[in-house]
């Protein structure tokens, strides 16, 4: 008879037929009913019901019900006896929680009594076997047959367990795949951006003295705040810095402030946990696990805002930091470099940096020149992006005209370095011959115009600009793409048209709400 019950036991793996084989068993030999297996947690604090009885209404009596849906704590279980000593034991249940609508026989039989049997593997206990009716006597209890009963009942406990955690692990390495795509993904990124970057160009007066700045702070572990207009290179000096430090073999991870939804930053530096927040279907770390050992580098740190701010500062100064959903702190070796095209002394007295991060990251300032007023490098970063465009289109131009030349000296460059090299990229496609003659640059009246419509914006492409705006409107609409309510509604556009547009600027899944 057990090896009939252990063979139909190891025939069938899904609940629905383990509970009828497991209900035939225990009610042609044992008249048991009601009857439910309970697993214990990996630790012994809690339990909850697995396998139950197929045609039982746990419903009417409030334990019954509670024990059925609910992971219970050990220390509060009404099984707590039977699970530390081993032993059997009866419990009370009462009366059916709605006596009028109870049957004659369930009001007679009450208060009823279940019965907690504790499951073993060896001498272990993994589980509880629990019923509320049995034959008259419960001589059988003590039995042989019902021990070896309960024994295959343990085994398919345990088995059921062993899946359980098999199907989890299986879970986790999917979500560790996706992780390591993620930063496969970033670091091809990262090399595509440092393969389409140049070095540090420049002799003059002001560029020595960052170059200096560089080599005296790169080989420690300080904070570094770079501060200048917009396009003056403060990406490139930041990551001069990181490979001339020791952390030159870990990754620099780049995290653009302004670029992101404000209610996804937090996600984006620190992580979050599966379900912690809408759309949250799997776990993500954020930049500062992945620059772990490495460096980080904050752009645009003005546009933080502020109650973030105070995380970030936790996390200079903890050297720690807590996933969004998490349950505890996460120590990581980060050398933080922040940049800003912003005053933050201005932007604490208006009440929007905090001054407290202001100092925390004001230990080694640099400041970068802007390209006015560094003009002897003119020549040089001209003839090296004519240079790099040149070789790209394949064209054979290697010189620039000293007319043409004296006029990129003499014009103010408001956009700094940027603005020169998307100025020699045009400049390239529209030369037919080897020799640069001449520059299509603003006039002093357009630039004059341009600087009072624009009162201080920044000198960003079209391309950064429908990106910032892209950003803008999907954290408006909490990340809805489509609908009524979407982000391509509010634009005007097809969402198939957004999505593309999405994608060829780089804005990701994760960046939505």
């Amino acid at each position: 008879m057990l090896l009939e019950f252990s063979f139909n036991l190891a025939c069938y793996t899904k609940r629905v037929a383990l509970e009828k084989v497991i209900k035939l068993q225990l009610t042609e030999l044992f008249g048991i009913s009601n009857f439910a297996l309970h697993a214990l947690s990996d630790n012994g604090k809690s339990h909850r019901a697995v396998l139950t009885d197929p045609v039982a209404d746990f419903s009417k009596y409030e334990l019954l019900e509670s024990l059925n849906t609910a992971v219970i704590e050990t220390e509060d279980s009404v099984f707590r006896n039977a699970i530390l000593s081993g032993e059997n034991d009866v419990i009370s249940i009462g009366r059916p929680k709605n006596p009028e609508s109870a049957s004659l026989s369930e009001l007679f039989k009450a208060p009823l009594s279940l019965f907690a049997i504790p499951l073993r593997i060896e001498s272990e206990v993994i589980g509880i076997l629990s019923f509320t009716e049995g034959k008259q006597k419960l001589d059988f209890l003590d039995g042989t047959l019902f021990r070896g009963i309960c024994s295959q009942i343990a085994v398919t406990l345990a088995n059921l367990e062993a899946k359980e955690k098999i199907k989890i692990q299986l879970r986790e390495v999917s979500r560790s795949n996706v992780q390591l795509e993620d930063e496969k993904t970033y670091l091809q990124e990262e090399i595509e951006t440092f393969k389409n970057s140049f070095e540090v160009v420049g002799a003059s007066q002001e560029m020595s003295q960052v170059f200096k700045l560089v080599s005296l702070v790169a080989p420690s572990i300080s904070t570094v705040l770079l501060l200048g207009e917009t396009g003056t290179g403060k990406e490139l000096i930041a990551r001069a810095i990181h490979n001339s430090s020791p952390r030159r073999d870990q990754l620099m991870v780049k995290v653009n402030c302004a670029a992101l939804p404000v209610n996804l930053i937090e996600s984006e530096l620190f992580g979050h946990e599966r379900g912690s927040f809408t759309g949250a279907t799997e776990r993500r770390i954020g930049k500062f696990e992945l620059a772990n050992n490495g460096t980080l580098f904050l752009d645009e740190i003005g546009e933080m805002p502020l109650d973030l701010q105070v995380k970030l500062l936790r996390a200079l100064q903890e050297r720690e930091i807590e996933r969004i959903g998490g349950k505890g702190t996460i120590k990581v070796n980060v050398r933080v470099i922040a940049a800003t095209n912003r005053d933050l002394e201005k932007e604490m007295e208006a009440g929007k940096f905090r001054s407290d991060l202001f100092y925390r990251l004001n230990i080694f300032p640099i400041n970068l020149p802007a390209l006015r007023e560094r003009k002897s490098d003119i020549p040089e970063l001209a003839n090296f992006f004519m240079s790099r465009f040149a070789k790209r289109c394949g064209k054979k131009i290697n010189e620039i005209s000293k007319r043409a030349m004296q006029d990129l000296m003499d014009y103010s460059w408001p956009g700094n370095i940027r603005e020169l090299e998307h100025q020699l990229e045009r400049t390239v496609l529209l030369t037919n011959d080897n020799v640069i003659r001449e520059f299509h640059l603003p006039t002093k009246k357009q630039l004059k115009n341009f600087e009072t419509v624009t009162n201080g914006f920044d000198m960003s492409t079209l391309e950064e600009n429908e990106r910032k705006h892209i950003l803008s409107i999907l954290t408006h609409c909490n990340g809805r793409i489509a609908g009524d309510n979407g982000a391509a509604s509010v634009l005007g556009i097809p969402s198939s048209t957004l999505s593309s547009r999405m994608k060829k600027l780089g804005i990701k899944r994760q960046h939505q709400g």
